[in-house]
């Protein structure tokens, strides 16, 4: 009897000694997603068993920055450190700098929460590995940041909002500004380590993103309303399986897209609400020898049930396109009257970027009033890179396989504009009931060095 009550109590022991040395309390869930290059899987993160940390346990006071930055970084090391936790940000507004993220994090927002961020720089040192318009760098640390993380979630029904008033103060682009960004194009060209790129000093002025996952995988943004940006609001970086929806986001500042995904595969938006001073979607994919080193494309992006109310564009495609853009379904969004749009679709790139471009669909589109047209596509922007540094490797990119179709919108200019290279044509572009009400330029369709153009 004894020998089996010893046996017993062992084997309990084996089992709880066993159930304590296995910490992961997140799972992930497969979703699958069907466009017209095939199923896309993705997984993201499931916090459904995870126990909730509470901020104020930590030492968070409301209108005491230090505490409750101090309090969110403990609850998630307390997170990680027990294989997964959600970080809740109760009712009220909480005033807060830095926010870095480990793997096996949910941040959490209850309803009426507001995580309101500094817009002092000092608040985001020391720099991180970051990157500024596709070119890799030290920079301010995004206001949310997470590298090389894993299992990573931004929910709830609360908000984040930047302050505004300093980073106004960068968003001109003066002098030194210019030559520290052309100092980083060189830097970046004669493949200097990233370490070395150090851009945090008085001059640079390079604004952070508000929101960056570099590295990391298994993501997931949904519910928040996101409120200004210093620049990009939300970046994926070398990030793969994510899923942004249910989001508002509104973002008027200089460059401030909503959404910019960039060198990221296996990738989800939808049900997001976007106000935007800028692109509502941007895909990237890094600028020259940083693309070319890289070669990992943006690809299998799926955009559906979208609603944009201003915005330069729905989806831009580059101009930092180095490493190459496929596989983009845009399905069922609409963009409301009033917003001040360019083009709902743009792909933009030069004789710098090299990359490609190819499996664009685009279809049951509703847009609104656009000052150019619903399809421009242009091999010659370059932007303030123009005159700021000469061309020192020319690729070209070559584009191919777009098709619209069911897209409509009000007053244009044109209804596609194409404009390609002689040397590197154009190829597939198909617009099957691509309409508007009223057009006010001559032609309906502009193209230069176009193959294979079909309108039906």
């Amino acid at each position: 009897m004894k020998n089996f009550i010893l046996c017993a109590f062992l084997t309990l022991s084996l089992c709880l000694f066993s159930f304590k040395i296995d910490p992961t309390k997140v799972t992930t869930k497969e979703i699958k997603v069907k466009a017209p290059f095939g199923t896309t899987k993705i997984n993201i993160p499931d916090f459904s068993k995870c126990k909730k940390l509470l901020i104020t346990d930590f030492g968070a006071v409301k209108g005491d920055q230090n505490k409750t930055t101090q309090a969110i970084a403990k609850a998630i090391d307390e997170a990680n450190k027990i294989g997964g936790g959600i970080v809740v940000i109760p009712e009220g507004e909480w005033l807060t700098g830095n926010i870095r993220f480990k793997s096996n994090v949910n941040l959490h927002l209850n309803k009426g929460a507001l995580l309101l961020f500094s817009d002092n720089p000092n608040d985001y040192l020391p720099a991180v590995h970051s990157t500024w318009e596709g070119l890799e760098c030290y920079n301010y640390s995004p206001l949310i940041y997470a590298y090389k993380c894993k299992n990573v979630a931004i929910t709830g029904e609360g908000g984040i909002k930047a302050k505004m008033d300093f980073w106004k103060k960068w968003a001109g682009r003066p002098a030194g500004h210019m030559n520290s960004l052309k100092r980083l194009y060189n830097l970046s060209g004669e493949n200097v380590p990233v370490e070395k790129r150090v851009m945090v000093n008085d001059t640079a002025n390079l604004r952070p993103q508000f929101i960056q996952f570099n590295r990391s995988e298994n993501i997931l943004l949904d519910g928040i309303s996101i409120t200004n940006s210093p620049f990009w609001t939300v970046h994926t970086y070398l990030s793969k399986d994510i899923v942004v929806r249910n989001l508002n986001i509104y973002a008027h500042g200089h460059n401030n897209d909503g959404f910019d995904p960039e060198m990221s595969q296996n990738i989800l938006v939808e049900n997001v609400t976007f106000d935007q001073g800028d692109d509502a979607i941007a895909a990237k994919s890094g600028r020259n020898p940083e693309g070319w080193r890289s070669k990992t494309p943006t690809k299998n992006l799926i955009i559906r049930n979208c609603i944009i109310k201003n915005g330069h564009q729905l989806l831009a495609v580059g101009s930092e396109l180095s490493g190459g853009i496929e596989n983009v379904f845009i399905d069922n969004c609409e963009v409301l009257d009033g917003a001040k749009m360019f083009h709902l679709v743009f792909i933009k790139t030069n004789e710098r970027m090299g990359g490609y471009v190819k499996n664009i669909y685009v279809q049951n589109i509703k847009g609104s009033k656009m000052d150019f047209g619903v399809l421009g596509i242009e091999t010659d922007v370059l932007y303030q890179w123009k005159n700021l540094v000469p061309t020192v490797e020319r690729r070209l990119t070559p584009i191919s396989n777009v098709f619209l179709k069911n897209v409509t919108a009000k007053n244009v200019k044109f209804i596609s504009k194409i404009k390609g290279e002689k040397e590197l044509p154009i190829r597939n572009i198909s617009l099957k009931n691509v309409t508007a009400e009223t057009i006010q330029g001559e032609e309906k369709h502009i193209s230069e060095n176009v193959i294979n153009f079909k309108v039906k």
